[in-house]
């Protein structure tokens, strides 16, 4: 049976190493609603958002070197979908600390 469920992510401490913030499942569809990206270390930083397809390697950017000021949260509205084995990640240009919350709607099939 179908559901709709909202939902969200939380992910501490994005770094330069991939963090997988939504690590999609078959049979589910995620509609993004919000990101919001804070960093926490005092020292700008940039911000890379990607889509890993079915988590193979080949990776979408949705957001390119996005600056993020010392102390300053960027919020990011624009709606998009991902779908079964899919996964949304991050990365920091370099050994960053930004805290990232994403807001979704699930949706199974």
């Amino acid at each position: 049976m179908a559901s709709e469920i909202m939902s969200y992510s939380l992910t501490a401490g994005v770094t330069n190493s991939e963090s997988v913030l939504i690590n999609g499942v078959d049979g589910h569809t995620y509609v993004i609603v919000s990101i919001i990206c804070t960093e926490t270390a005092g020292a700008a930083e940039t911000l890379d958002l990607y889509i890993d397809e079915n988590g193979g390697g080949t990776d979408y950017e949705l957001l390119s070197d996005q600056a993020i000021g010392a102390n300053e949260t960027f919020v990011w509205n624009d709606r998009f979908v991902i779908t079964d084995t899919d996964h949304l990640c991050a990365a920091a240009a370099s050994s960053a600390n930004i805290d990232i919350v994403v807001s979704f709607l699930d949706q199974t099939r």
